[in-house]
């Protein structure tokens, strides 16, 4: 039996009570189904074939899971932060024990090759055990002296908080939202993305095996328009964690207002990455290629915009047009497969409607921009590089979330910060050159929350993640989630030795 077909066997038995029974909600540390709740199919973009029901969670639900959150949220505050790391890590060994189902269950539900969720479920727990060891630490502050009086700082979980996950790494993103809080003391209530719920439902599962307690960890299914509405505007909710795009962004903001919701937003980019003529040709044209056509280009910090030099165009873009016909698309449990289908037929078209602008703009496609019709019901694009490309056509400037890339020619340092600055979006950059004061002065210039230098996007845990502009708010990582689920207060000891002022003695 090939890896394929093995794999394949896999999904299916893993699958099978997805088919069979219909998805409900996580609540209160039990598997919830309203009586007489609609549902949705979910579908694979394999092939777009049913994966199973799912059923659409309604106010009432989102109701419920955030009186669960609510009422289990002192006891889980109080509790030591060293039996939350005890937990958590606990919970980290069960994702590794469910990795190759979790695996399968991901790459079916959202088309990312296999190669790719091998690692997603290490990677979850490997943000749980990251979050799960500062856990202890969570609520430290520092030490201000002076004179006559010491501050110091505590921070202090600030209630349940909603946590809204998108569809194109769904169970990673998920961990690397809801570790920060649970570790910071809060509990949760985790709204999955629409069209890839599954892994979201393992997680809640895992949880429940892993002793989280009761109302700790809810899970609600449904659409943004009720369930995430309701979840951003009820009032035990104390803050909304989203990973999605703007519009969504601007969204929870309008229905936060009501209640003073802090928000925490990772929204789109439009990301350059730029090639000087005196990079090492064959590490930039690795990264170039893996930094967009990777996860099917459904990556929010892809590099979607290749800003090359003129001086090495012409060799690169011959180099880069190779590489990118050699991808290999194909069925996302395929072990060889690079490309895999997109999530979703709607967002299929949507990024296949770029094919026709990008002529219209008076680009030219110079790889792909076509359906691969060959392999099947899927929703599968072909790799594209469009070529002959200026900042001002749409291909440049809107994000279109798929394999494809756009290569923009640039003369001077000035000119590439010019144009890796003018778009709406900041959230990652990359910068190639062996030049050391060229990296430092890009780095200085380029208006992103995040910059590599001679690299790809290379996740470093502790340091903070996020975007500027429309491209977010707020960071993730470190001590800079622990800023966000957790309010900081100050206390001021005086030392008994300063005048106090005087009235009406």
């Amino acid at each position: 039996m090939s890896t394929f077909d093995e794999n394949t066997a896999n999904a299916e038995k893993f699958l099978a009570r997805f088919k069979a029974n219909t998805t409900g909600h996580h609540i209160n540390g039990q598997p919830y189904l309203p009586a007489d709740s609609k549902t949705y199919i979910n579908v694979t973009p394999s092939d777009n074939s049913s994966l199973g029901d799912v059923v659409i969670g309604t106010a009432a639900d989102v109701d419920l899971a955030c009186e669960a959150a609510e009422k289990a949220f002192p006891a889980w505050r109080d509790m030591p932060g060293a039996e939350r790391k005890k937990l958590l890590n606990h919970f980290a060994d069960k994702i590794v024990e469910r990795a190759d189902e979790i695996a399968l269950v991901e790459s079916m539900d959202c088309g990312q090759p296999i190669r790719f969720m091998k690692q997603a479920a290490i990677r979850g727990a490997a943000n749980f055990r990251f979050f799960a060891d500062k856990a202890p630490e969570a609520q430290n502050g520092q030490a201000l002296h002076q004179d006559e009086h010491t501050n110091f700082t505590m921070r202090t979980p600030m209630g349940p908080v909603g946590i809204i996950t998108p569809w194109n790494t769904p169970f990673m993103l998920a961990t690397w939202k809801i570790a920060p809080a649970l570790a910071a003391g809060c509990t949760i209530v985790h709204k999955p993305a629409e069209l890839t719920p599954l892994t979201g439902m393992l997680l809640a599962e895992i949880a429940r095996e892993a002793g989280i307690p009761d109302g700790v960890w809810n899970t609600v299914n449904g659409f943004g328009e009720v369930a995430g509405k309701r979840l951003t505007e009820h009032p035990a909710i104390k803050a909304i964690a989203l990973v999605g795009e703007g519009a969504t962004g601007s969204h929870i903001m309008r229905q936060g207002a009501e209640t003073l919701k802090r928000v925490h937003f990772e929204l789109g980019g439009k990301n350059p990455v730029i090639v000087f003529d005196d990079a090492d040709f064959d590490r930039a044209l690795d990264a170039v290629v893996f930094m967009i056509y990777s996860l099917n280009g459904q990556r929010c910090t892809s590099s979607s915009r290749l800003l090359i030099q003129n001086g090495i165009k012409e060799k690169f873009l011959a180099a880069l047009e190779k590489r990118v016909q050699n991808l290999k698309v194909g069925h996302p449990l395929d072990p060889s497969t690079e490309v895999g289908p997109l999530v979703h037929t709607g967002h299929f078209e949507k990024v296949m409607s770029y094919m026709d602008i990008a002529k219209d703009d008076g680009a030219t496609i110079a790889v792909g921009g076509e359906r691969r019709t060959d392999l099947g019901a899927g929703n599968y694009v072909a790799p594209t590089l469009f070529t002959d490309a200026n900042n001002s056509m749409r291909i440049a400037q809107e994000e279109i979330f798929g394999p494809v890339l756009t290569a923009i020619p640039f003369d001077t340092e000035e000119q590439a910060i010019s144009i890796a600055n003018d778009t709406i979006y900041g959230l990652s950059g990359y910068i190639w050159t062996n030049d050391t004061g060229r990296a430092m002065r890009m780095a200085k210039h380029v208006e992103a929350g995040m910059l590599w230098v001679n690299s790809e996007n290379n996740r470093n845990l502790p340091s903070p993640f996020g975007g500027v502009k429309m491209s977010g708010i707020g960071r993730d990582g470190g001590d800079y989630s622990f800023d966000f689920y957790m309010e900081t207060k100050n206390v001021c000891i005086a030392h008994g030795t300063h005048k106090v002022p005087v009235l009406g003695r």
